[in-house]
């Protein structure tokens, strides 16, 4: 079965605040998704072109392990603390199958 991506894009609208989101999401938020969401690989990444863009990407085993994450307790709670900790910050997120892996 390929390889299933969810991926979470998040607008940090204040440029003083994306220090602090940064280490948030890379001490807390990533952290807490990786445990719960069972995913051995997960990434994330600022735009170079949109300063304001974060993207965090989680790799899980197949689209049936994504579907049962959405479906669980655990992406409500990390949606919770997220709303509570960045109430500015948006999001929209996407789900992604593999279709081709090329290379290294």
């Amino acid at each position: 079965m390929p390889s299933a991506f969810f991926v979470v894009r998040a607008t940090v609208p204040d440029a003083g605040k994306r220090a602090a989101f940064d280490r948030w999401y890379e001490t807390e938020h990533l952290p807490d998704a990786v445990k719960v969401f069972g995913v051995a690989k997960a990434w994330r990444f600022w735009s170079l072109d949109d300063p304001s863009l974060h993207q965090a990407m989680y790799q899980f085993e197949s689209e049936a392990a994504l579907q049962a994450m959405l479906k669980g307790d655990a992406l409500t709670q990390l949606v919770a603390d997220f709303n509570r900790d960045w109430p500015d910050v948006t999001r929209t997120r996407e789900l992604l199958v593999l279709a081709q892996e090329f290379g290294k």
